[in-house]
């Protein structure tokens, strides 16, 4: 009724005060939250003043520092590699060709003309697309950015880092154009190889100035920047290749390239410079380890003149590629190395490995491993020079020294057998008799002769190669045999030249001294020719050559190895795991002879070894070659 009380309920009563109280609470919360921003967004621009304070000295943003660089060439001139700084000429923003310009913006930085320095929609883009993959991939920095970073900072990845990069790229935008910041850009930028720079990159790549880059060779850079090292031409060409398809497909979806032109691009036309292409970086490595032994520190751009030989490369690595890739993996043969000298030392190729790549790991010098009876030869010359004679008789059968008995590998016996059929055979009985006759102290004299640095213990079990030695010193001592029984150094160098035409280093070598009496020279190769013919290397054999060399297999075939050679090539073979797991009973007459004859096989016949003519119980050749015909 009008007029009168009613009573409300206290639940009735309470209804309002609810409603207030919750309104209260979010009111509280936006404050607090506010409050909690406004100190964040204090505490952020605080931090970015603090990284502001530390920025990095901006004077240097027009000037291009570089450090001398280093050519290496092949023995025949052909271009190895480049090591160091290598800058072209600065080009300005009306030279730099327009296809590269395009190709560049569309795959990097496709709102470059319209954005600060920092595209929010790129980075926003980047983020979709990495949410997506599950992965980081893609980023979403401008090239005013990646300018500011390649110019300024280092690459590490940290919260003052990229802000600092963004500071930078802000203060760039601000006093910079955008054909200004694009001009340095491409005079600065890492295209891989040693290059920086536009100029540089077209030279080293396909041996044009800039001003003259094909669509083609331009998407080919622009694909580069991504990864310069995954889309080298020289090395990954298909990688390379399909990169620049996808460049060409942002070229058209910006409208820069039609479909007609994008599909006219022939990529397989391209012409690739060599000048990084080749493949001796294993070589090119240690030669630059020797470097400066001959010229100390370089203070300006040389050029190196190698021993290598171009096509003795490919032919080494080849074989080495070929037998792995066809019976590695069912021999547990993970790795292997190979080196190739003449017998005066020089060395025409190096195999460190089966991928530079994967690995820079050089097992052609770096990785010491026990050559088992690859060691022998040294042996039998130490026996020959107390001596001994190919023909001297001894009694193959188990024995005990120091209470060690050595065993053959197949724990098969012959009895009495001669030096010359013992070391044929790879008899272990045989060689640690002629060990211990000539004295362990003469094995280790001829051994340092030969040119063995590696620690040796007169330790009986020596005569079978149980201490450890790299390739290339073994391959060095077998040079020896092949070139008479002269001292012999391995090399690779053989002149460093100034850009002006200054010589730093020219090799001059002196007439070597004589290691090795002729005699025991022809004695040792016409062991080590029938060792080939008939003994354990009948698999290096190759028809119509006179080839020498010795087997070599460690305990539980954790090394194999073949050491071989001609009148003219001494080449070395290594096989095994970089962690010293057994293989799959490998020897130094399966996979290392087999690599070592495909490789020799490649090459020139070769004639001519002394005592290489050894008639069969003769001695006709060691005869022949002492007083001739």
């Amino acid at each position: 009724m009008a007029g009168k009380n009613v009573k409300r309920s206290p639940a009735a009563r309470a209804a309002p005060r609810a409603r207030s109280g919750s309104r209260s609470r979010l009111g509280s919360l936006f404050y607090w939250g506010l409050v909690a921003a406004l100190w964040a967004g204090i505490g952020l621009a605080a931090l970015v003043f603090y990284y502001a304070l530390d920025m990095p000295d901006t004077d240097g943003l027009w000037s291009v520092s570089r450090s001398p660089e280093v050519r290496l060439y092949a023995r025949d001139d052909t271009p190895l590699s480049r090591r160091g700084r290598n800058t072209g000429a600065p080009l300005r923003y009306a030279d730099l060709p327009p296809d590269l310009v395009q190709a560049v913006i569309a795959i990097e930085d496709r709102r470059f003309f319209s954005h600060y320095g920092l595209d929010p929609r790129g980075l926003a883009r980047a983020m979709l697309v990495n949410a997506r993959a599950g992965r980081f991939v893609q980023g979403g920095s401008t090239l005013t950015q990646q300018l500011a970073k390649n110019v300024f900072l280092t690459p590490d990845r940290t919260f003052k880092r990229k802000v600092q990069e963004l500071l930078l790229a802000f203060w760039m935008e601000a006093r910079l154009s955008k054909q200004e910041i694009m001009a340095l850009y491409f005079n600065r930028v890492y295209f891989g190889a040693g290059a920086y720079g536009v100029q540089a990159a077209a030279q080293t790549y396909f041996d044009r100035p800039a001003q003259e880059l094909t669509l083609g060779e331009a998407a080919l850079l622009a694909g580069l920047l991504k990864a310069p090292s995954r889309y080298a031409p020289t090395r990954h060409p298909q990688a390379a290749f399909a990169r620049a398809r996808l460049v060409l497909g942002a070229m058209m979806q910006t409208g820069y390239l039609t479909q007609s032109q994008a599909d006219a691009v022939r990529f397989d036309t391209v012409s690739i410079s060599r000048r990084n292409g080749a493949s001796a970086h294993y070589a090119v490595d240690w030669a630059l380890e020797q470097l400066p032994g001959f010229v100390g520190r370089p203070r300006s751009d040389i050029d190196v003149i190698t021993t290598i030989d171009p096509t003795m490369q490919r032919a080494a690595e080849e074989a080495l590629q070929s037998v792995l890739d066809r019976e590695g993996a069912a021999r547990a043969a993970g790795q292997a190395a190979m080196v190739v000298m003449t017998p005066d030392g020089a060395v025409r190729a190096m195999v460190g490995g089966r991928s530079y790549a994967k690995s820079q790991f050089n097992r052609a010098v770096q990785a010491n491993r026990q050559p088992g009876s690859a060691f022998k030869p040294l042996v039998y010359l130490a026996g020959l020079e107390s001596g001994l004679s190919s023909e001297q008789k001894f009694t193959d059968a188990p024995f005990s020294v120091e209470a060690w008995t050595p065993k053959n590998y197949d724990e098969v016996y012959e009895g009495e057998v001669t030096m010359h059929r013992a070391l044929t055979k790879s008899l272990n009985t045989v060689a640690v008799q002629v060990s211990e006759h000539a004295g362990r102290a003469q094995v280790i004299n001829a051994a340092r002769r030969l040119g063995i640095t590696a620690p040796l213990r007169p330790h009986p079990s020596i005569a079978l190669g149980s201490f450890e030695v790299n390739l290339l010193e073994l391959t060095s001592a077998y040079a020896h045999f092949a070139n008479g029984g002269f001292q012999t150094f391995p090399y690779i160098i053989d002149a460093a030249i100034t850009k002006s035409g200054t010589i730093l280093f020219e090799r001059i070598a002196p007439a070597p001294p004589r290691v090795i009496a002729p005699r025991e020279v022809a004695a040792m190769n016409d062991m080590l020719v029938a060792t080939i013919k008939t003994g354990t290397g009948r698999r290096a054999a190759i028809d119509g050559q006179i080839l020498a060399g010795k087997t070599g297999t460690s305990q539980n075939w954790r090394d194999a190895w073949f050491i071989g050679y001609s009148s003219a090539l001494v080449a070395g073979v290594w096989v095994g795991n970089d962690n010293g797991a057994p293989m799959i009973k490998v020897t130094g007459s399966g996979l290392p002879a087999q690599i070592w004859r495909a490789f020799m096989a490649s090459q020139e016949n070769q004639v001519g070894l002394p005592g290489s003519e050894r008639e069969e119980g003769t001695g006709g050749g060691l005869l022949k070659w002492l007083f001739g015909n």
